[in-house]
């Protein structure tokens, strides 16, 4: 196990939050005839193959590691990667623990993603962006907006379909653009 910058790839030192890679004789040698796929998940790094799981985490001083997130699950804002969990997360600290949101991020040509927030609650924007500033939250993690549904895209398993949430929010901008 490696954790390395999700850049650059640079290892990066014991405690530190990053990429975690998995290598070794395990390491698969690709998908089937797909060469854009295995070359974005397969890495070699000094001589070794080395999967890239997608997964944010670290090594402490023990050795053990721990899973702290997903890449997938996160914005890029102005350069910064923004951790969608965390904005669910500091969304939670001024609304009701048990009240469902997820974050998704989509493209803004600007700052290159944008946060938006999907509940079945109404909420007010900017009640809500004041509320989170007056808490400590920094900037970067405000939503910009809000999109109001009456249930949250679910897999079979009951837990949250991300990929379908985003994709719900993109419909309705592509909607909202073309009224």
């Amino acid at each position: 196990i490696r954790i390395v910058d999700p850049e650059t790839f640079e290892m990066l030192p014991t405690g530190q939050q990053g990429m975690i890679l998995i290598g070794g004789p395990q390491v698969m040698q690709g998908y089937l005839n797909d060469h854009q796929k295995t070359a974005k998940v397969i890495k070699e790094i000094d001589g070794c193959r080395w999967y890239v799981t997608g997964d944010k985490g670290f090594l402490d001083q023990d050795g053990f590691l721990f899973i702290v997130d997903r890449y997938s699950r996160f914005a890029k804002i102005a350069g910064e990667m923004i951790s969608l969990s965390a904005v669910e997360h500091a969304v939670h600290q001024v609304l009701r623990e048990d009240q469902e949101v997820v974050a998704v991020a989509i493209p803004d040509e600007q700052k290159g993603e944008q946060i938006i927030l999907i509940t079945i609650e109404a909420i007010d924007i900017d009640w809500l962006r004041q509320t989170l500033i007056t808490h400590g939250c920094s900037p970067l993690l405000l939503p910009v907006g809000i999109l109001q549904l009456d249930q949250l895209p679910k897999l079979g398993s009951g837990k949250t379909d991300f990929a379908q949430a985003k994709q719900v929010v993109l419909d309705q901008l592509n909607t909202d653009q073309s009224s």
